[in-house]
């Protein structure tokens, strides 16, 4: 757990960043307010899924102002192009297979996040902050694993997601009622899609009021929206409202979600005292066609550890901090959020090892700013090291893969058939020449190759990888029930 008595640092740090830029004074003659911290984390949408990211179909117009107010990161990843892999990197600033977290827990799992892991929620609550999260939670459904278990005051939305109900468009049947929950019980039913509909207006609503009533403490707010992951739910205000049909409807109401928070952050008088990230848990499910997003143009999608995959948009605004309408392109991972919250913040580290690391410099806008790792790995499944990224080169060990490519078309929410025979090679792509991954160009570097393979290695010695049959040492289990 973070140490308790953070906080004097803490109020240190604040006054020193202060003066280093130049931003918003503080609130009042005292000590200010520590920052407070707004996550959006959506689901399946693509790196070109916004307009500040060249999306053409239709416009963020919220998104991008806080593009224009920040950073926006164009090589900004995800450690695992699945749902509950992702979250957990998020949460716990470590790699999903450090802690047991991999694929997207269902209805029938009795495992979820261990309750010795420390989240952000647990990171900042010693510093007197309250915290909430709206929307889809996916690292264990049952009571032990919920969000009011790890830190969170607040908790209302889906446990897994949207999809994990009888109107599943390929197996209905193998799927229980899709519960909405309130702190730690079922409030009601997602009945039909015309509940669907209404989830990301409630969860919004959920979040205005949350930042409407925080008037002393600082707080954390996590709005993980259920969208744009399928089955699509948009509310009557924003249907037809798109050249890109129901999927751009989508985007266009999350948009205007991020836009009602940035309003109530302005309402309330801390909007230039808040951290605010926008994001995405993976790329999109290609498969459902005209359902899904874009990635832009980058290889493949959700489900695989290419760039289309794991590369997501990311937004970062924190005036203290980020300088206004900057672009960086150093690459960093969701691992380290929680790492570089607690540098802002002056709190110290879990107490049990994490992966991530402080990205205060790339956000500060350093001109020699560098990703602080030598390397990011892409594990898939439960521990397939299948890729990893080292400054401008992108290594990809010999795998399958699965790829919509050459298979029929989709539309409507009726998903094609995945290829999942692909396979690709060792393989090395030069991500500045090649972004979307085309050409292998090992031959010509066998150094390259031979440097990055020697980093995945000791990777695999300390968080294993099945596809070389290694076990590491220094994996921890997720919690569990009923002898699962």
């Amino acid at each position: 757990m973070a140490r308790a008595n953070a906080l004097c640092r803490l109020l240190l740090v604040s006054l020193l960043l202060l003066p280093a830029v130049g931003r918003a004074a503080p609130r009042d003659a005292g000590a200010p307010r520590p920052p407070n911290v707004v996550i959006v984390f959506t689901d399946d949408q693509g790196w070109g899924d916004l307009s500040c990211y060249g999306q053409t179909g239709f416009a963020t117009p919220a998104i991008d102002q806080l593009a224009t107010e920040g950073m926006r990161f164009t090589d900004f990843y995800v450690a695992q192009p699945v749902c509950s892999a992702s979250r957990a990197a998020l949460l716990t600033g470590c790699y999903p297979n450090r802690i047991g977290i991999s694929g997207a827990l269902g209805p029938a799992a009795k495992h979820g996040l261990h309750p010795d892991e420390t989240t952000i929620a647990e990171l900042v609550k010693p510093l007197g902050y309250a915290t909430a999260i709206f929307g889809k939670w996916h690292l264990g459904h049952l009571p032990p694993f919920l969000p009011t278990k790890h830190g969170f005051d607040r908790y209302e939305g889906l446990p897994y997601s949207n999809d994990m109900w009888p109107g599943h468009p390929e197996t209905p049947k193998a799927w229980p009622p899709l519960p909405w929950i309130v702190q730690d019980e079922v409030g009601e039913i997602i009945e039909d899609f015309d509940d669907q509909e209404t989830i990301t207006n409630r969860l919004t609503d959920a979040a205005v009021e949350f930042i409407e009533t925080q008037e002393k403490e600082p707080f954390l707010l996590y709005l993980a929206h259920p969208m744009p992951h399928v089955p699509l739910g948009v509310s009557p205000k924003f249907r037809h409202t798109t050249r890109y049909g129901v999927y751009g409807d989508v985007i266009r109401e999350i948009d205007h979600s991020v836009g009602r928070l940035r309003s109530a952050l302005e309402r309330t008088g801390v909007l230039d005292d808040t951290i605010f990230i926008f994001t995405s848990d993976n790329g999109p499910w290609l498969s459902y066609g005209d359902h899904a997003g874009t990635t832009g143009g980058l290889r493949e999608g959700k489900g695989t550890t290419f760039e289309g995959g794991v590369r997501v948009p990311c937004v970062v605004r924190y005036p203290r901090l980020v300088p206004a309408g900057s672009v960086s392109r150093a690459p960093w991972m969701t691992i380290d959020v929680l790492p570089t919250i607690a540098e802002i913040l002056g709190t110290g580290l879990p107490e049990a090892t994490i992966d991530g690391r402080s990205v205060v410099p790339i956000w500060r806008g350093d001109e020699e700013a560098r990703s602080p790792q030598e390397a990011y790995f892409f594990w898939y499944h439960r521990s397939n090291l299948e890729a990893m990224r080292s400054g401008r080169w992108k290594l990809h060990f010999p795998h399958k893969y699965r790829t919509v490519i050459g298979e029929p078309p989709a539309n409507n929410g009726l998903p094609t058939r995945y290829d999942y025979g692909a396979r690709i090679g060792l393989s090395l792509f030069d991500l500045e020449a090649d972004p979307n991954e085309t050409t292998d160009v090992s031959a010509a570097h066998p150094e390259v190759v031979a440097r990055l393979t020697a980093l995945a290695d000791a990777m695999r010695a300390r968080l294993g990888d099945r596809l070389t049959e290694v076990e590491g040492n220094e994996t921890r289990p997720p919690g569990r029930v009923g002898g699962e």
